[in-house]
């Protein structure tokens, strides 16, 4: 399973090839570096984490802040793991960017919601409200009863068990599965998804493979860090071949 973090840049629409306009919304993903990796024999689990939005030192805690120095990589505001079947191609400090996903291909986003604040049954559950809208009318766009009373006057009511009542609405993390990839633009870093995904223009976003409709890719990194052994592998064969000149 391949993952990216990336920004919600909004919404516009495209024409597919029969000329039917599609909504379609724009994300910026990536470039994400890697920031640690999980392997079962340490941590018991297998994952790569990756850090994504560069940002000045002092927006990000100490411990963030570590983390990113001791890969040697810019402070990163965001870091995430995945879960993956390998961690072939990847080193701390690797570049991973959107190319790592194609057109056609289905992918799984999670976004945090709007916060809408405080709301009635009507807005927040979908409530069709009270039937009398007279002169005097008291119901409106209240719940309605909200539970029985038994045991005569003076007793307590019982509120049924998932009576929807008016409260605090978004703000909540939502898992958008099978959305489809209509556009990559790799020189951009912009992914451009089919349909609504959920979140305001800059909230950070997160993009899976499609648990259920995903194609299995290995991962792709656009630059490699070379061990110490190989990078003086490297250098003595150039500096063979200067001598050879």
């Amino acid at each position: 399973m391949l993952g990216l973090l990336g920004k919600k840049v909004g919404m516009t629409r495209i024409f597919d090839e029969e000329g039917r306009q599609v909504p379609v919304t724009v994300l910026e993903v990536g470039p994400c570096f890697v920031t640690g990796l999980r392997t079962k024999e340490k941590n018991g689990y297998q994952a790569v984490q990756l850090g994504f939005d560069v940002v000045k030192e002092r927006r990000l805690s100490k411990p963030k802040l570590g983390l990113t120095k001791k890969a040697a990589l810019p402070p990163l505001n965001i870091q995430r793991e995945f879960r993956t079947d390998s961690l072939e191609n990847l080193a701390v400090g690797s570049e991973v960017r959107v190319d790592n996903f194609e057109a056609g291909e289905f992918v799984d986003v999670i976004g945090t919601s709007i916060g809408k604040g405080f709301q009635g049954v009507v807005k927040r559950l979908g409530y069709k409200g009270g039937a009398s809208q007279g002169h005097g009318s008291m119901f409106g766009r209240a719940p309605g009863g909200i539970g029985s009373q038994a045991g005569g006057a003076g007793a307590r009511k019982k509120v049924r068990k998932g009576k929807g009542l008016p409260g605090h609405l978004g703000n909540e993390r939502v898992h958008v599965e099978n959305v489809k990839i209509m556009k990559v633009d790799g020189e951009n870093n912009l992914l451009v998804v089919k349909g609504s995904i959920p979140g305001s223009a800059g909230g950070y976003v997160v993009i899976k493979t499609a648990l259920k409709r995903g194609k299995k890719n290995p991962w792709k990194v656009s630059n490699q860090k070379e061990s110490p052994k190989a990078s003086s592998e490297t250098s003595a064969k150039q500096e063979t071949q200067e001598g050879a000149k």
